[in-house]
């Protein structure tokens, strides 16, 4: 919630510009950041006392929230109030999760480095643990296209470099009618990832001393070309680019140094949701999809804005 706010006049390339300072929540890079929000919106813890918290995702028809608690080797389930209860454990200290279009749990399993799919019978399918016979790193996060594709990010969290088998760090896609495509090999440690609203780009966060987000056009064939740096989040505040997710209207919210960055389309740096612990991740949910929920620390905490996420199906 924006209590207090003062307007501070820059000069950016010989343009005045304002700059909107808050003294709590919402910390505005640009005039009219506090107006994505609702009135006396302000972030707000809705669960805590977990290890390290990972990968949200909402369940739109069960109206729950899915997250991972990696150290815990658990997938935990939110409703409502500040209780939660063990969805699945083990997850084979599953991070990033999210549903394809068939309404099937997908997850990273950091742990069992895989990816893996929950049929509706409970059966754990596996969609991808090798690359030309070696196998993945530590499977981080993953975003499912609308035509069915699978793309996730496999830097080498918690994998010493004596057990690993492939000497770099891949983003991948897993086609719908199966089979696992390299796309992108020259992150040092992809991480968060998300399409655009209309599925033309895609966005991988680098969490290296990089601290950048690059974006890439997604081809017709679901392969990525025209890498570029979009955003650089290198800041004083200890973080770097994480979990990810993208509005209807196209800004990019990514957890990063101190809360969750948004941006423009164009990759301007609006202004930055202040979380009070680490953020490591974020989605969308509620029954109008307009509730931010992010994964900070050991706990998990929402703030409402006016606009709506993008849906998971």
């Amino acid at each position: 919630m924006c209590r207090t706010v003062r307007a501070l006049v820059v000069l950016i390339g010989g343009i005045a510009v304002t700059t909107m300072t808050s003294a709590q929540d919402l910390q505005g890079k640009v005039e009219g950041f506090a107006d994505l929000f609702e009135p006396g919106a302000k972030v707000e813890k809705v669960a805590t006392g977990f290890r390290f918290t990972e990968g949200p995702v909402w369940n739109k028809t069960g109206k729950f929230l899915l997250f991972s608690d990696i150290p815990a080797n658990q997938i935990r389930k939110w409703e409502s109030g500040d209780t939660t209860t063990v969805f699945r454990e083990p997850s084979g200290n599953s991070n990033g999760l999210t549903y394809d279009k068939q309404g099937r749990l997908i997850a990273c399993e950091h742990g069992n480095r895989r990816v893996s799919r929950t049929e509706p019978d409970g059966r754990i399918t596996i969609l991808a643990d090798r690359y030309e016979g070696k196998r993945l790193n530590s499977p981080n996060d993953v975003v499912v296209k609308s035509e069915g594709s699978v793309y996730f990010t496999d830097p080498p969290y918690g994998v010493g470099p004596e057990n690993r088998e492939l000497d770099f760090q891949g983003v991948y896609r897993i086609r719908p009618e199966g089979g696992l495509a390299l796309l992108v090999k020259d992150f040092v440690m992809p991480n968060g990832l998300a399409f655009s609203p209309d599925e033309k780009r895609l966005y991988i966060g680098d969490s290296s001393q990089r601290r950048h987000i690059r974006v890439f056009d997604v081809k017709p064939d679901g392969t990525l070309e025209n890498g570029r740096v979009f955003a650089d989040l290198s800041d004083p505040k200890p973080g770097a680019p994480d979990g990810m997710k993208v509005d209807t209207e196209g800004r990019l919210f990514s957890t990063g140094p101190g809360g969750v960055w948004v941006f423009a389309p164009d990759g301007t740096h609006l202004g930055t949701i202040e979380t009070h612990e680490g953020p490591a991740n974020c989605a969308w949910g509620e029954t109008d999809w307009r509730t931010l929920f992010i994964t900070a620390g050991t706990s998990v905490y929402r703030i409402r804005l006016k606009g709506a996420g993008v849906k998971v199906p």
